[in-house]
């Protein structure tokens, strides 16, 4: 019988898959290059299978490689979670982690922490403000427990999930702009505006040619001095400064905002945090 893939193991392997490198994977590792070799070249006897064409010049995945480093990661991911949620179940008070994006739904958050934190006996919420795109991942390495995410922008397949809103979307431009007087707009006559492009999670940008945009606050400016305009969800209106306006998109996709947290999750405290997000 094969002996089953170390942990260890996973993460030499991740990281060369990562850098294409093994020197560089090496460093990043803090170990030497010629045993993080012999380690490759051990797990590739044991599953049977090369996992990197190398050549002098290059090192590259093969199918079978590309294969175990979207396992690879997925399982890392999961022995982190593990540590990280029992760490905080360990600890003197409960915790529960709960991650959104920065600028998002900032009323709806606020009340829902306050509602549940009027519950008896509610944990404490440790709350992690990330950037677009990154909810997810933070989810998933346990980093936090449950996300606020926006639906269709964030993934939520495989998670259990309570929706708590729905709203459409508006164009975002700055004053003075010649669509910022109309009553409302529709997706085709967005054609030709300088779109910001969001970050993807591999680290590249969205197509197009307008700026490229990490968060929120950056995105906010770039409105306010006419470089970009952005389509956002309605309940963004809340938190705008002077200078900016936004005018309803009446034929963009609804956004719904929902909770989102792994199934069969045992965290104390995430199902009356469920419950409180239900009623409102």
């Amino acid at each position: 019988m094969n002996e089953g893939v170390e942990t260890r193991e996973l993460r030499y392997f991740v990281a060369v898959a990562e850098e294409l490198h093994f020197g560089r994977a090496a460093e990043r590792l803090g170990i030497a290059q010629p045993p993080l070799s012999r380690a490759i070249r051990a797990l590739e006897r044991r599953l049977g299978a090369p996992l990197f064409d190398r050549t002098t010049r290059a090192v590259a995945l093969t199918e079978a490689g590309a294969v175990l480093l979207t396992e690879g990661r997925a399982a890392l991911d999961a022995v982190d979670a593990a540590e990280r949620r029992t760490r905080r179940a360990a600890g003197a008070r409960p915790v529960l982690g709960l991650v959104a994006k920065a600028g998002a739904s900032q009323e709806l958050l606020a009340k829902l922490l306050d509602a549940y934190a009027a519950e008896p006996g509610a944990a404490e919420v440790d709350v992690t403000l990330c950037g677009p795109g990154e909810q997810e991942r933070v989810l998933r390495d346990g980093r936090a427990d449950v996300a606020l995410l926006h639906r269709p922008f964030d993934a939520t397949d495989g998670y259990d999930t309570e929706e708590l809103a729905e709203e459409g979307q508006a164009l975002f431009l700055p004053v003075g702009h010649p669509l910022a007087g109309r009553a409302q707009l529709r997706t085709a006559d967005l054609a030709d505006l300088p779109l910001p492009r969001w970050p993807r999670p591999d680290g590249g940008f969205s197509a197009g040619e307008g700026p490229q945009v990490h968060d929120s606050a950056q995105l906010q400016q770039l409105v306010m001095l006419g470089r970009a305009v952005a389509v956002l969800p309605d309940s963004v209106r809340a938190g705008l400064p002077e200078g900016i306006v936004a005018v309803p998109v009446v034929d963009a996709a609804r956004v719904t905002t929902l909770l989102a947290w792994p199934p069969q999750s045992r965290v104390r405290g995430l199902a009356d945090l469920v419950r409180v997000a239900s009623r409102l």
